[in-house]
């Protein structure tokens, strides 16, 4: 669903979280949202997709700080497991997130490894056209 109106090819970005739902066993909804926590679209599940690209934002740069003070690198992902399952934040970039929910049978390895490519095709989408 586009939220965002922008220039950018939304139905290709969409696409490519419809997939990374269907290679991903567990995976029940995904949304991409810029780093301040705008959403630009996302892909079915039971959640409020603009409630959750502001809560990912802020995941996202406690997860920053969190590497920066403990000289780990750069963040990749941000990680919660909750009793029903799981939200997997992912850096796109310095300027976008990808943020994944699953239930409690996430196949989280696979998840990490199908959603580096979704990042690298979503970072050459999202780079076609600046947020807002």
């Amino acid at each position: 669903m586009n939220v965002m109106s922008t220039t950018m090819d939304i139905d290709a970005v969409e696409a490519e979280l419809a997939a990374l739902r269907e290679r991903v066993d567990g995976v029940t909804g995904s949304a991409v949202g810029s780093a301040d926590g705008l959403l630009i679209t996302h892909d079915s599940g039971d959640f409020r997709p603009e409630g959750l690209a502001a809560m990912a934002a802020v995941a996202l740069g406690l997860g920053r700080r969190i590497g920066a003070e403990a000289g780990i690198g750069s963040l990749r992902e941000v990680v919660t497991r909750a009793d029903k399952g799981y939200v997997v934040v992912y850096a796109i970039r310095d300027t976008a997130l990808l943020v994944v929910l699953g239930d409690e049978n996430l196949a989280l390895g696979r998840l990490h490894l199908h959603a580096r490519f979704a990042i690298a095709r979503l970072s050459e989408l999202l780079s076609l056209r600046p947020f807002a």
